[in-house]
């Protein structure tokens, strides 16, 4: 570490405001000078002498105190960076708006320091469109947003909504700092392997950094759907390609949301980590990331089918006999709905592993895929016993929406990974 930081770590009035008490601690432990500027709703929540134990200096929240040392605007001009967590979507929509009507919205306005919020709501919240805008309008100038990550919300809800854990806020925002410093690695960042939303770094020195700036959803694996509590219909995929996709997207410095469905080897550092098991839970996960992504690449193999019915209790085979007759619903499509509610501008891509005797057979069922999925490209691929699938190697086609052949590729999975990416970049 070169140097302690001066940050400013902004607390707004959410439930999840005591986990900031995690992320004010890390970045004291890591060295670094920490002044809480809390909202009148985040002392609620947390104590007042609390924040200042933990940060070991005064906190302070009138905007009408220290007038004379102009302590609305001196906060922000002292600090190096400043990251709020929780960011309420009360607080992002007065961000983006540039309200200023108490001090943690003055010292955001009188800073040049980076900005990193880690937004927590309740999913309905965070899926709302003027959340969604504002939140747009934040990147556009800059900001860094960490998360929401998917999981268990206050009292029975659960979905994407819920504040990213201290550490990997911590994590993703020294890196912002190490990068508008120009030394990557100097601060000391605390990493999180698989999880940090960190945009811009570099994995990859030596990479080409044509994706930067973009923000990449990758789907991977293989979806499984319960047959009771022991058993499920699953397939076999690795989740390798889509590994490899989420891996290379990030070394060419996309920002890179990984949705991960069962996956036999593990996720890459620097990207954003959401776990699914179900087509549905998978769906949930690709609609929320992708409300907020310029590209979405859907390389999990998804369930079609799911059980009409989940047995609470397992199945006993001296009950059922020798025979088991089981009845399969349809999942919902997700391409085809990805492909429906993104706007123009978000480039969808969808995968299919196909059984085809023959190049001819695969496009075929490629260019009558697509047709029917409406997605910006299809990336076709032949499976079987001892290909594709759980494979270290692959070979793809891809299609444009019109089905003409825009990319081939064949090799290492990492080779075929950015043969693919070419073809998005």
């Amino acid at each position: 570490m070169t140097r302690p930081l001066t940050i400013v770590v902004g607390v707004t009035g959410g439930i999840a405001a005591y986990k900031a008490v995690g992320v004010i601690r890390a970045l004291v432990l890591a060295g670094h000078s920490v002044h809480v500027v809390p909202t009148e709703g985040a002392l609620r929540f947390v104590g007042k002498p609390t924040l200042e134990a933990i940060s070991r200096n005064p906190v302070h929240t009138e905007l009408y105190e220290g007038v004379a040392e102009v302590r609305h605007v001196a906060i922000g001009q002292s600090a190096d960076l400043v990251v709020i967590a929780p960011a309420t979507a009360n607080s992002i929509a007065k961000l983006a708006a540039g309200l200023a009507d108490d001090l943690l919205g003055n010292t955001v306005l009188a800073t040049k320091a980076p900005l990193v919020i880690a937004p927590a709501m309740h999913t309905e919240m965070w899926h709302n469109p003027a959340t969604v805008a504002n939140v747009e309008t934040l990147r556009s100038r800059g900001v860094t947003i960490v998360g929401p990550a998917s999981g268990q919300l206050t009292g029975t809800d659960a979905g994407p909504g819920r504040m990213e854990e201290p550490e990997v806020i911590v994590a993703a925002a020294l890196a912002v700092v190490e990068r508008s410093l120009g030394a990557v690695g100097e601060l000391g960042a605390v990493r999180d392997p698989g999880a940090v939303q960190d945009p811009g770094a570099v994995q990859d020195p030596g990479a080409v950094q044509d994706l930067r700036g973009r923000r990449i959803v990758v789907t991977a694996g293989g979806t499984r759907e319960p047959l009771d509590p022991v058993r499920f219909l699953g397939n076999r995929s690795s989740g390798k390609q889509g590994v490899a996709l989420a891996e290379r997207a990030k070394a060419r410095g996309a920002e890179v949301t990984l949705i991960a469905a069962h996956l036999d080897v593990a996720a890459p550092e620097g990207v954003r980590l959401v776990e699914a098991g179900t087509t549905e839970e998978l769906r949930t996960a690709a609609l929320a990331a992708a409300s907020v992504a310029d590209v979405v690449i859907m390389a999990a193999a998804v369930a079609d089918f799911r059980p009409a019915e989940v047995q609470h209790v397992k199945i006993k085979k001296d009950q059922v006999g020798e025979r088991l007759t089981l009845e399969l619903v349809a999942n919902p499509d997700i391409l085809v709905e990805l492909a429906a509610t993104t706007p123009p501008e978000v480039t969808v891509v969808g995968f299919a592993a196909e059984t085809a005797a023959s190049r001819e057979e695969l496009l075929e069922l490629g260019r009558r895929k697509i047709g029917r999925k409406g997605c910006d490209y299809l990336v076709l691929n032949t499976v079987g016993w001892s290909e594709g699938f759980a494979q270290d190697r692959n070979t793809v086609v891809v299609l444009d929406r019109l089905g003409d052949i825009v990319g081939e590729a064949s090799g290492s999975k990492m080779s075929v990974a950015d043969a693919i990416l070419d073809v998005i970049a």
